[in-house]
C-alpha cells in the first residue's frame, strides 16, 4: 500500500519549515555551533539512505543489501582520514556527545579517573559535568581558566594531573575563544602517564581548514561534530591511533549505538569532500577574521570579552560593564525580536545562574558562510548595541529588525530553496 494521499495536504509541519528558513536567511545566525549546511549536504541528509538499516561496519554487516552503503561509508572514512591526517576513523556516532560517550566506554571503566575543563568555565557538558553520564559513570576532577586573564594554566593542569593521576585528560571547550595548543595537553599525558582525548566540536572547521593547530598528531583520540565550523550535517566523528581502532568502534558498535544513521554519514562524506576544496582553507581563516573584527567592534562599545578577546570563531561577551542590569538571559531574547540570534552564556566564575547568565556567545561561522568579511562585523555590533541600549523600545527593536533582513538580503544563502 502506498503512502496516504493526504501526505500532499499535510501543510503544518511544511508551512513550519518554511517559517524557520526565512527566519533563517532574514536574520544573523551568531550561535557559534550552528552553520549553514550546503545544498548537496543536506541532499544527502534527506536522501533514500533514510530507509536503510546497516547494523555493523563496511564488509560486516548484520543485515542484506549494503554494498552501496559500504562504499559511501568507506567514503566518508578515507576523506575525514585525509582531511585530519588520522589512522582510524569512526563515522557513526550520533553527535558530539555519543562520541564522547563512547570514546569513555572504550578506554575507561566505571569509576576510572578523568581531567577536564570544568563546564562553567568552558567546558562541555560531556567533560565531566555532575548531571551528564560522564561525571556520574566516571570520576572527573576539573581545571579552570586563571582567575585574572581567564586562560587556560597548563602549570595548574600539570599539577592536578600529577596529584590526581587520571587515566584520560580531556582537552577541547564549548566557550573558551582562545587557541587550545594540543602540545601542553600531550606533555603532561605523557608524564603522568594518561592517555589524551581531545574534543575539537567547535573547532573541527578551524583545524580542517589550517587556521587552529591539528591535535591529531598528538593525541590517542579526537572527537568532533561535524556541523558547526566544519559545515556538515548534524552528527559526530572519532578519529583515533590505529592501535585503538577495534576497541573504539566496538564502543561505537555495539557498545553504545545501534544501526547508524547512513544518510547522516553520505552527508558527512559530502562535507569532508567539500572540505578538502581549497576554498575552504579560505573560508576557515575568514571565520577567525571576522571573529576578531567583530570581538574589536564590541569592545569599542563598551563589552568585556572574557579573556581580553578571540583566536577562534567565537567570543564570550560579559554583558556587566555595558549594563549591570542586562543578563545573559534578557539580552538573548531581545536579541532574537531583531533577527540576532546568539545564546546566553555563563562567564567565568559568573555570579548568575546558567538559566540568567551574565555573558552572551557570539560566533562568525555562518555569517562567513553567507560571505560576510570584516567590513560587515561593525555593522552587526552596532545592531547588537542599539538592540540592547533600547531592548524596552519595541519601535526601536523593530527597525533595527527590518535593517538585519536588509544586510542578509545582500547575503543571501538558499535563495531558491523551499520546504518542498
Amino acid at each position: 500500500m502506498p503512502w496516504p494521499s493526504e501526505t500532499n495536504n499535510d501543510t503544518a509541519i511544511f508551512d513550519l519549515l518554511e517559517a524557520e528558513r526565512t527566519r533563517q536567511v532574514t536574520g544573523l545566525q551568531l550561535i557559534a555551533s550552528e552553520n549553514f549546511a550546503s545544498p548537496d549536504v543536506m541532499a544527502a541528509t534527506g536522501s533514500v539512505l533514510t530507509n536503510k538499516y546497516s547494523e555493523g561496519y563496511p564488509g560486516k554487516r548484520y543485515y542484506g543489501g549494503n554494498a552501496v552503503v559500504d562504499d559511501i561509508e568507506a567514503l566518508a572514512i578515507e576523506r575525514v582520514k585525509k582531511l585530519f591526517g588520522a589512522d582510524h576513523a569512526n563515522v557513526q556516532p550520533h553527535s558530539g556527545a555519543s562520541a564522547n560517550m563512547a570514546v569513555y566506554l572504550g578506554l575507561l571503566k566505571p569509576g576510572d579517573t578523568v581531567l577536564g575543563l570544568s563546564l562553567d568555565h568552558g567546558g562541555h557538558l560531556t567533560h565531566g559535568s555532575p548531571v551528564n553520564a560522564s561525571g556520574i559513570l566516571y570520576k572527573f576532577h576539573s581545571f579552570k581558566v586563571g582567575a585574572t586573564d581567564e586562560r587556560l594554566n597548563f602549570d595548574e593542569i600539570r599539577e592536578l594531573a600529577i596529584e590526581h593521576k587520571p587515566k584520560l585528560i580531556v582537552a577541547g571547550t564549548t566557550s573558551y575563544p582562545r587557541r587550545l595548543e594540543p602540545e601542553p595537553f600531550k606533555k603532561i599525558a605523557d608524564e603522568v602517564g594518561a592517555m589524551m582525548m581531545f574534543d575539537i566540536a567547535h573547532i573541527s572547521g578551524l583545524v580542517a581548514g589550517g587556521a587552529h593547530p591539528n591535535p591529531v598528531p598528538f593525541a590517542d583520540v579526537v572527537t568532533f561534530t561535524t556541523h558547526k565550523t566544519l559545515r556538515g550535517p548534524r552528527g559526530g566523528c572519532i578519529l583515533c591511533r590505529k592501535e585503538l581502532a577495534t576497541v573504539i568502534d566496538k564502543a561505537v558498535f555495539p557498545g553504545s549505538q545501534g544501526g547508524p544513521l547512513e544518510h547522516a554519514i553520505a552527508a558527512k562524506a559530502v562535507a569532508f569532500h567539500e572540505a578538502l576544496q581549497p576554498s575552504f582553507k579560505e573560508y576557515a581563516h575568514q571565520i577567525v577574521k571576522n571573529a576578531a573584527a567583530l570581538a574589536a567592534a564590541l569592545a569599542s562599545h563598551g563589552f568585556r570579552l572574557v579573556s581580553g578577546g578571540t583566536d577562534t570563531h567565537m567570543m564570550v561577551v560579559d554583558l556587566q560593564p555595558f549594563d549591570a542590569e542586562l543578563t545573559g538571559k534578557e539580552a538573548q531574547l531581545v536579541l532574537d525580536t531583531a533577527g540576532i540570534t546568539l545564546n546566553r552564556n555563563s562567564i567565568p566564575n559568573d555570579p548568575r545562574s546558567p538559566f540568567v547568565t551574565s555573558g552572551v556567545r557570539i560566533g562568525t561561522p555562518s555569517v562567513t558562510t553567507q560571505g560576510m568579511r570584516e567590513a560587515e562585523m561593525p555593522l552587526i555590533a552596532e545592531y547588537i548595541v542599539t538592540v540592547l541600549r533600547n531592548r524596552n523600545d519595541a519601535a526601536k527593536v523593530a527597525e533595527v529588525r527590518a535593517k538585519v533582513a536588509q544586510l542578509c538580503a545582500k547575503f543571501p544563502v538558499y535563495a531558491n530553496l523551499k520546504a518542498r
